[in-house]
């Protein structure tokens, strides 16, 4: 008989990637309520969507994505991260129409 844990989705989306990803012990997520382990690795997925393309230029992305179209789509997200964070941080002002950009 298989574990339960070993085929659980709890351990396949959310404690490996823990263990894995952000080396976290297993002691560390069994003190830490769900909803924090939850917002952990949406963080660290927009931290792996944001640097995804780091070192790339648009050029280099349309040559990928002759071959992959998926990497354009996969690219308008990570700027899409960026921006957001860039309004966050002050970096970026955010416009809200089109005579603001007058």
């Amino acid at each position: 008989r298989v574990n339960a844990l070993a085929e659980s989705p709890e351990a396949v989306f959310i404690y490996i990637p823990l263990m894995k990803e952000l080396n976290m012990s297993w002691s560390d997520i069994k003190a830490t309520p769900m909803i924090e382990l939850q917002g952990l690795l949406k963080a660290f997925d927009n931290y792996t969507v944001y640097h995804a393309f780091d070192g790339y230029n648009s050029k280099e992305i349309n040559t990928m994505a002759k071959d992959k179209p998926e990497v354009r789509k996969n690219y308008a997200k990570s700027q899409q991260i960026k921006e957001k964070y860039d309004i966050v941080l002050g970096k970026k002002k955010r416009v809200n129409s089109f005579a603001e950009l007058l």
